[in-house]
Formats: C-alpha cells, structure tokens, sequence
C-alpha cells in the first residue's frame, strides 16, 4: 500500500494486487514441478526463460488489454490449452473441481450419479454410476449431456465445476438431462430426481444354489478393497465353489486398491503390474504377497466398453497368469498412470507419469496422438459404427503387440483387453419407447407402487420362490402403459412387444429388490441382479464356460474350447 503527501491510504486495484501473487504461484509452482519432479529433464535456464516470457506477456495484457479481464481465469485457461498438447488423461482442476473430484471416490454427495469428460467444451458421460438415478434412468456410456434443465451445457466455459454445479442438487430436486446418443437419431430427455450417490464400490455379492459366486464392483474407491474382502469372506463362508467377478462399467479409481484385490485371486508372489516413466523413480513393480481369500476354483471375470484403468489391471493380470476367464467386449483401453500434484493455490495437477503394463508385458492403453483428443473421446462411437460392438472379427489387432500368457495362449496389447469369449451387444429389443420409459423414471415408479401394494402377499413366499415362479403379467404392462399415458407417453404395440422382455425382467428386478432388499438392510443390491442375471447374455455366457475356467486355473489348456455350445 502507498502512502500519499496527505497521508491518506491509496487503494490499489485488485487485479494489480492479485496479478502478481498469481504470477508468483505459477512461477513457483513451474519452477517446483521443473526442478524438484523433473529434474535433469530440462535446464532450469530453458524453463526461467519460458516463464519469463509467460509473465511478460500476462504483464503487458494485464496493464492495456482495451477491456477487464480476469487474470485468474486466463491462467487456468491457459494451463490447460498447455495440457491439451499431451496426452488426454493429463489434466488440470481448478481449486473447486480438485475438491468436487476427489469427492467422487472419497466421499458421498447427492447428484445424478456419472462419472465424466471434458472434450472440446463437450460433456461426454464415462458411465453412469452404480445405484444412482442415471443408471436407472438408462442413461449409457459414450452420451453426450446436451442440455440440463434446458440450459445448454457445452460451448466455452464448460468446465468440471459448472457441470457439478448443474448437475447436483438437494436430494429429491428434479432435473431434466437432454443427450444425444450413438444409434438414436433425435436427442433423448431423461427426468432425474436427484438422490445420495452411494460411496460403496460394491453392489452385489451373492451365492447362488449351485455355490457360484457372483461379485458387481463398479469402481475402485478408498475402500474398495475392504469391502470386497468382507464379500469374500462372506460368499466362502456361504458355500461358494466358482466366482464371478463383474467389472462392466466399471472406470477405474485407485490403483493399489485394484492391485490388492488381484492380490486376493493370484498365489505366490506373482507379478500384478508394472509401470515404466520417462524417469527410472516412477518404474515400479507389484507383486501379489498376501495369501488371498480366493486363490483356488474357477473365476470368470465379466468386461465391456466401460471397464478402464484399474479394471484393465485387474481382468489382465488374472489373463497373463490364466487365473481367470475374461468374458465379454474389449475394454476401454487407459493404460496411463496419473499423479495428482496439488499445487500451491489448492488447485491440482494429475499428470501423466508412467505407463503401467500387465504382467505379459502388454500396454493396453489404445492408440492417440498428442493434441487429438477429439479423435480419442470419439473412440467408443467408432468402435460402435465399425461394428467391434456386435462382432468380434471386425476387431483389427496389430501383430507386433502379441504376446503370450503364462500357459502359453496369444493376446494382445495396445487398446484395452480383449476378452477371451466375446459376447456381442443385444439391441434387439431397443425401441425408442424404452428410451422414454427409461426416461421418466415410469418402470422404476410402477415397480415402487407395486411393491408398496403387494409386498406384503410377496413377502409370504421365499425370495427363491418369487425368482423362479413370479412373472410380469399383462395386465401389470397395461398398467405402466397407462402410467406412461400420463406423463406423454404416446401408446406404441409395435415397440412394447419388441422391448418387453427387457421390460418385464426389468420391472421383476426392481419389485424384488424393493420388497426383499429393505429386509437385508445391507447396501447390496442381490435381489435385482440374481433377475437381472437370469437373462444377461454376458453373465448367461460365463455360465457355459465355467469348464474353460477350470481347465485354465487347473493349467490344462489343451482342453480349452472357447467356442460357443449353446
């Protein structure tokens, strides 16, 4: 502050005060990053230099660019133009994205329940979350968020903070998502109710009548791992002899917490993971060493599209050391490790620091070329217009990247894990008319009046009994149409028929997990995936080659035959 011949105090302008702390931030911060994480890299002259040419010119913008900015903002903007030349997983968040992105593996928060990215001031849905209003609003991997309350969300200053700030809400406060999706020729308008995102990692864990386990792990978060050793425990203590282990949709988190469930299935001291940086301190490997609840019976492990990062270690290391049978569509293909470096102004840094490889040697991170992520985030839609969704032989693999697993079968690196059974996607029974049910949240809503009106005559028989013996009638379909009728929408034959069967099973699903679930008073959601399961094409099939699970764990791989006898 300067002092005047009066003596009286001369208010400086706040962004003449603020512009230099935040040069100072951006100065240490870089020379930190330059000199303490990469060091030896680059000299420190080359990087002093830079920078003093970035301050000089946010200097001379600062002091006679013709209208107001905000300095803050042009420094976010500009770290992250910088970061768009590098690879598309390196990313920057500001002080309030780093806190509202960390939330989503550390902590619960009341939302629409999806895991997101930013491309090009566009918000394109990972998955939607396990348990949480998009996923029984049918909204899918791969949409594009459109409109939210018919405010557009993409164009400039689309970023992580505004999507949280539209998308979150009370709990119970309505919000209406407009997408476009692959295969749909107009955009979709969903209806949410915004609800407590479930912080549990783990939503089913059952043993069925035959002692096949079946584990659903939708993302690797802080306890992960505690809870799927309590899964464990509980299904060997329950009989089980086979497992099945679901990480569809699953997008990764934690790595070590990936690494220690691999560490409950594979004996020894076998090798998990590695990864390998431009610098020797970020080369590291990891070894299974404890002695895991599972090591011995057939495990069969369910992927898809949606399973990234951590799913990719996890379903590769049981491949390489032919633990597991992988059952399913390629995966999504990230093979690059992210250290989040949080910075001196709370904002963070996750920057790519290494690759991790499986235990073959594989990378499977999928191909991409620096400065071309709109070419990466559209992956997902060109698998789908290729037709890898729908038939395994349009998948081109390069034979430079095959390697061998332990008992010597082929597989491939560079772009994800490629399923030792392929099952194609149903659409089937897809119809616009599911779309718009789906929607407005109408199967969920009938299936919640019907429970609260019945429960008490289905609670009379066992949960077995209703999973074998109840059926959707028509005159319940009637009725949902007409539910439907209310909130316009418009009777459709055709359509109904071709989507009831996903209809019915899904209606069964949720009156069974409505009326026997509360009982439980567990946050698993066993009822409705045991109905689920009973007509899932991916599950069915892991059911038919638990003998090829056997013959791999058993190291009999002369008598693999991957082929389907249906």
């Amino acid at each position: 502050m300067k002092i005047n011949k009066t003596n009286k105090p001369v208010q400086n302008p706040e962004s003449t005060v603020r512009l230099p702390i935040l040069l100072s931030i951006t100065l240490v911060a870089g020379i930190l990053i330059g000199t303490g994480f990469f060091s030896g890299n680059k000299s420190t002259s080359e990087i002093s230099k830079s920078l003093s040419k970035y301050r000089e010119v946010l200097m001379l913008v600062n002091n006679n660019y013709v209208d107001t900015i905000n300095t803050e903002e042009l420094v976010d903007y500009s770290i992250r133009k910088m970061l768009e030349k590098l690879d598309p997983h390196t990313v920057y968040f500001n002080t309030e994205d780093a806190i509202a992105a960390r939330s989503q593996l550390e902590s619960g928060f009341d939302g629409i329940g999806i895991e997101f990215n930013i491309f090009q001031d566009t918000v394109y849905v990972v998955t939607p979350l396990s348990g949480g209003p998009s996923e029984a609003a049918g909204i899918q991997s791969g949409d594009k968020l459109i409109f939210v309350n018919q405010e557009p969300l993409s164009g400039p200053g689309t970023n992580t903070n505004k999507v949280y700030k539209m998308l979150r809400g009370k709990r119970g406060s309505e919000v209406t998502l407009t997408v476009s999706r692959t295969g749909a020729t107009d955009p979709i308008e969903f209806i949410l109710k915004r609800d407590r995102i479930p912080t549990f990692s783990i939503e089913a864990a059952y043993v069925d009548n035959d002692g096949i386990g079946y584990i659903k792990v939708s993302r690797f978060s802080e306890t992960t791992y505690d809870e799927f050793k309590a899964a464990l425990k509980s299904l060997n203590e329950n009989g089980m002899q086979k497992l099945v282990l679901d990480l569809r949709g699953n997008p990764g988190g934690y790595m070590d917490r990936a690494t220690s469930m691999a560490d409950e299935l594979i004996s020894g001291n076998r090798l998990l993971v590695y990864t390998k940086g431009k610098e020797k301190r970020f080369d590291r490997e990891t070894k299974a060493k404890l002695e895991g609840a599972f090591e011995n019976g057939p495990v069969v492990v369910l992927v898809d599209e949606g399973s990234a990062s951590a799913s990719e270690i996890v379903a590769g290391a049981l491949q390489d050391h032919d633990r597991a049978l992988i059952v399913g569509r390629r995966t999504f293909g990230k093979g690059l490790v992210q250290m989040p470096v949080k910075l001196s102004d709370d904002s963070e840094l996750r920057l790519t620091i290494s690759r991790y490889y499986t235990p073959s040697g594989r990378s499977i991170q999928k191909p991409y070329e620096s400065g071309k992520g709109d070419e990466y985030e559209s992956d997902l839609k060109k698998r789908y217009d290729h037709g890898e969704f729908f038939n395994s032989d349009s998948i081109k693999f390069d034979p430079e990247l095959q390697y061998k697993t332990n008992g010597g079968r082929i597989v491939y690196g560079g772009g994800g894990i490629m399923p030792d059974v392929f099952v194609p996607r149903d659409t089937t029974t897809s119809s616009k008319y599911l779309y718009e049910l789906y929607a407005k949240n109408i199967i969920r809503e009938y299936a919640a009046k019907y429970a609260a009106e019945s429960g008490k005559h289905l609670e009379k028989q066992s949960f077995d009994d209703f999973l074998i013996n109840f059926e959707v009638t028509d005159q319940m379909i009637a009725g949902l149409v007409k539910d439907a009728q209310k909130v316009d929408i418009s009777p459709n034959a055709s359509e109904l028929a071709r989507s009831r069967s996903v209809i019915n099973t899904q209606l069964k699903a949720l009156i069974g997990r409505y009326v026997w679930g509360k009982s439980r008073r567990t946050h698993f959601n066993n009822e409705a995936y045991q109905v689920l399961n009973q007509t899932d094409p991916i599950f069915q099939t892991a059911l038919r080659h638990f003998h090829n699970a056997e013959a791999l764990e058993k190291g009999e791989f002369q008598t693999v035959n991957l082929q389907e006898n249906k």
